[in-house]
């Protein structure tokens, strides 16, 4: 972890681009209206659907890479 204690902070500046752009994705695919910059206005249902879909894809590429 970097030494300033942000826990969401990237080590590697091309991963919060590749990690935006799935945001995005996952988003459009889900429906939700993701715009670029402040995104407060989603309701949690819809925040939480796209992080939760980021995941289960995640778990799911690491679990097929492991075969």
């Amino acid at each position: 972890m970097s030494s300033n204690n942000k826990s969401n902070s990237m080590e590697v500046p091309e991963a919060k681009a590749a990690m935006d752009r799935f945001k995005t994705e996952v988003a459009s695919e889900l429906g939700v209206n993701l715009k670029e910059g402040y995104n407060g206005d989603l309701t949690s249902k819809e925040a939480g659907s796209i992080g939760g879909e980021m995941v289960r894809r995640m778990i799911k590429s690491y679990e097929e890479s492991m075969k």
